[in-house]
């Protein structure tokens, strides 16, 4: 078996007035995720729970994100989550505005082969 990726999904998320770092995080999760996270499986005929999911967070603050919440975006398969410097911190109107950006990829192990059949 072969870890595959299937598909790769990128989202934006913020925090307004918050200054919350994983509410942005998971909001940027979110927006990836529901562009077509939830069918990739079904489209290959492959279960849910064998999906794997790799989530990226670019974000001010890496430390300041708390991972587990994150993970917590994605409803079902095998997830794992890091944050690493990017996003943005933005002052608007006195407030400091949280900008995170998230690509999440969704791979499933198949046989090396390319042969036909579930993982």
């Amino acid at each position: 078996m072969a870890k595959t990726q299937f598909a790769v999904e990128m989202g934006m998320g913020t925090d307004l007035r918050g200054a919350d770092y994983t509410k942005a995080a998971r909001r940027a999760v979110h927006d990836a995720l529901h562009r077509n996270y939830l069918t990739v499986a079904d489209a290959f005929g492959f279960p849910k729970s064998e999906m794997i999911v790799d989530i990226r967070i670019g974000i001010g603050k890496p430390e300041a994100v708390d991972l587990e919440e994150v993970k917590r975006e994605a409803p079902y398969g095998h997830i794992s989550a890091e944050a690493v410097k990017g996003g943005a911190d933005l002052e608007m109107n006195g407030n400091i505005v949280i900008v995170a950006n998230a690509i999440v990829s969704v791979s499933f192990d198949v046989q090396a082969d390319g042969a036909e059949g579930a993982p």
